[in-house]
C-alpha cells in the first residue's frame, strides 16, 4: 500500500489518543480476555501481539514470559510501554508495519491480531507476514467485524464504507478471502460483539 495510506492510519491513530482506550477497552474487554482464554498459550510461548494499540489485551497476558508487540504509531506504543511497566509484565515493543515485518521466519508460536485486520491497509499483505513470522503447528487468534463468508455487502453498506473505512476501519472485509491466500486453517469462529458483527477466529498453521 502507498505511503500515505500508512501515514495516514497513524495520523488518525495518533489523534485517537485521547479516547481510543474508553472505545476499545470498555466496548470489547470480555472478547479480548475470551480471546486470550481460547489461545491457550503456555507462559513460555513467544507471542505477538501485532497491531497491539495501546496494550489492552496485556492484562489477560499476565504470566506469559514471551511477549512482543508493534503499531505503526508511536504514541500507541509509546502507551503500551507504560502498561506495560505498571503491569510488570515485560514485552518487547516496537513501532513496526505490520504488513512488512521485521522479525525472522517461524518466530513465534503465537500471533494476536484483535481489531487490526478490519483495519489495516492491506489485510492480505498481513496476514501472509503472520504465516510467515509463525511457527509450523502456531496458532492465530483473530478478533474483529467480518461479513460472512460469501455474502456480497450491500449498496448501502458500500456506500457507509467509504467514510468508516477512511475515519475508523472497513466494515466489508471477509474472514475467509482474506486467509485464502495463506495455508492457515480455521479451527474456530464464534460470534462476539454486535449481535456476531465482530467475531473470534481461531486459526493454525500446518506442520
Amino acid at each position: 500500500m502507498s505511503l500515505n495510506t500508512n501515514t495516514w492510519n497513524r495520523l488518525r491513530y495518533t489523534l485517537y489518543l485521547p479516547i481510543y482506550d474508553f472505545v476499545a477497552d470498555r466496548i470489547f474487554r470480555k472478547y479480548r480476555k475470551r480471546s486470550v482464554q481460547l489461545l491457550g498459550a503456555k507462559p513460555e510461548d513467544a507471542i505477538l501481539i501485532l497491531g497491539a494499540g495501546t496494550g489492552l489485551d496485556l492484562p489477560y497476558l499476565q504470566g506469559c514470559t514471551n511477549l512482543t508487540a508493534n503499531d505503526i504509531t508511536p504514541g500507541m506504543i509509546f502507551k503500551l510501554k507504560q502498561r506495560a511497566e505498571k503491569l510488570q509484565i515485560p514485552v518487547d515493543a516496537k513501532v513496526m508495519n505490520g504488513q512488512k515485518m521485521t522479525f525472522a521466519d517461524a518466530a513465534f508460536d503465537a500471533v494476536m491480531l484483535h481489531l487490526i485486520l478490519a483495519v489495516i491497509p492491506d489485510p492480505v499483505a498481513c496476514i501472509k507476514e503472520v504465516e510467515r513470522v509463525l511457527k509450523p503447528g502456531g496458532t492465530v487468534m483473530v478478533f474483529d467485524k467480518f461479513l460472512p463468508d460469501g455474502q456480497k455487502p450491500s449498496a448501502l453498506r458500500r456506500l457507509l464504507n467509504q467514510v468508516a473505512s477512511t475515519l475508523f476501519s472497513d466494515i466489508n472485509r471477509s474472514m475467509g478471502s482474506i486467509i485464502s491466500h495463506t495455508s492457515l486453517q480455521q479451527e474456530l469462529n464464534e460470534p462476539a460483539a454486535l449481535g456476531g458483527a465482530f467475531r473470534i477466529v481461531r486459526l493454525r498453521k500446518p506442520f
